[in-house]
């Protein structure tokens, strides 16, 4: 089974979400967070953090990321895991490909017209502010 991974990235305030612009199908011109692949044989929680900082600059010393969950898609033979986690300083974002924006953390990420996922991210981020408490105190 491929393994990809996304990365929900808060700013210190948990006010914004770091989205990037798809440059290319799927879902191109949709915003999506950030993540990639991981490799065969890679430690997940390596491979978050490879891809954040491939990505956005973000590096292990800016950021704590949490494993949060994972989807399963049998009929692709994907496996997406979810990490999140909250930046403890300002950071200059640095894109790779795909444009870097920081979105309101109250939009409607469940908007299929707006965001990648078929409604996924809204879950995710549903799921965060459930857990928010646990997956951001303990880092303060």
């Amino acid at each position: 089974m491929k393994k990809l991974n996304v990365i929900i990235v808060y700013n210190k305030e948990e006010s914004k979400i770091l989205m990037c612009k798809r440059a290319k199908e799927p879902y191109k011109g949709k915003y999506n967070l950030v993540g990639g692949k991981v490799e065969q044989g890679e430690n997940e929680l390596h491979a978050a953090y490879r891809e954040l900082q491939e990505e956005t600059g973000i590096t292990k010393q800016d950021i704590q990321l949490t494993h949060l969950m994972n989807f399963q898609y049998n009929m692709s033979d994907i496996e997406l895991e979810v990490f999140v986690g909250k930046l403890n300083k300002e950071v200059e974002l640095q894109e790779e490909i795909n444009e870097l924006l920081w979105i309101n953390g109250k939009e409607d990420f469940f908007s299929m017209e707006k965001y990648a996922g078929e409604g996924n991210i809204g879950h995710m981020i549903q799921q965060v502010e459930i857990y928010k408490g646990r997956l951001f105190d303990k880092h303060d």
